[in-house]
């Protein structure tokens, strides 16, 4: 991997962005702490400001594209979005990055409108995954209505107001009649688990890709033995809350020993999760622009950045 991409360990990342200053109120640092509760200064000075400054170039970089292409045609164009797309495997924390890029980019620019969805708003809902056998493909690439997110993408280039659905991890499934309206964002975040997927059934039309409209990808990574701890912990917690929400998808766990849960976690990954890892999500890595890399604590210990 090393022929396509510099590779920067966390201290030569640094370095990257020491003459960055960082202007982060307490107020400011407490929301971020609220979407990660483990996150320190240190990660946002060493890790998402150089990376923030980086994205700050690729921006500025296709905006001017754009001004060259307007000034060809003798017009303005229309504004078009910047979107950066966020993958990998199931809990990684691509959600956890995406929340704080939002929070972090909105710091940065103050007068843009940074919006952020999640591919999960583009999942059938169950009872469509029940009626085409896909319930135990969940997050799988034919699971996802790949047809309707291209469109939304497709549209949002084109400058047009768009309606996204409403996913819920409580219920599991498409909130009802509930919909997200974005209009013309300046940056739009998308993170999901198969946004680099290049395969025939993961297109539209003419050999369309959901890729084809991002303009910046990162890829967290992180070795699979991490990932499914990792999941286990989150299904463990998904379970504690459905003490709190009563319609909570995990419901049905709470009459079930701490032990019997962590087997049938086990067994989801197993079937599930870890095969759609293998199968679908890892081997579009190389894809990405940026591989941002974990290690046992969900910090980033390195960075790898396509040549």
């Amino acid at each position: 991997m090393t022929n396509l991409y510099l590779v920067f360990n966390r201290e030569e990342w640094a370095n990257l962005g020491h003459s960055i200053p960082l202007h982060l109120s307490n107020e400011q640092f407490g929301k971020l702490k609220n979407i990660n509760s483990g996150l320190s200064i240190n990660e946002i000075t060493e890790i998402y400001l150089p990376l923030l400054y980086l994205l700050n170039y690729f921006i500025k970089s296709n905006n001017y594209h754009h001004k060259i292409i307007g000034n060809f045609l003798g017009n303005k164009i229309k504004k078009i979005p910047y979107i950066i797309g966020i993958s990998g495997g199931v809990a990684v924390g691509k959600s956890t990055i995406a929340n704080l890029l939002q929070v972090l980019l909105k710091q940065w620019y103050t007068k843009n409108n940074v919006e952020l969805i999640t591919t999960d708003s583009f999942l059938y809902p169950n009872k469509i995954l029940i009626k085409k056998g896909l319930m135990e493909k969940k997050g799988f690439p034919q699971s996802y209505d790949v047809c309707r997110l291209i469109k939304f993408l497709s549209d949002l280039k084109s400058g047009v107001e768009v309606i996204s659905p409403i996913y819920s991890h409580i219920i599991y499934d498409i909130v009802p009649k509930k919909n997200k309206i974005i209009k013309q964002p300046d940056i739009l975040i998308i993170e999901g688990l198969n946004l680099l997927q290049s395969t025939p059934k993961y297109s539209f039309g003419s050999q369309i890709f959901i890729s084809d409209f991002i303009n910046c990808s990162i890829y967290v990574d992180a070795v699979e033995a991490l990932l499914k701890n990792w999941y286990i912990s989150r299904f463990l917690k998904f379970r504690e809350n459905a003490f709190t929400y009563s319609n909570s998808y995990f419901h049905n766990y709470i009459n079930i020993s701490k032990k019997e849960t962590i087997k049938i976690a086990k067994n989801f990954w197993q079937k599930i999760n870890g095969l759609n890892l293998k199968e679908n999500i890892l081997p579009t890595k190389r894809r990405a622009n940026i591989i941002l890399t974990k290690t046992k604590d969900h910090s980033i210990n390195l960075v790898s950045l396509r040549k």
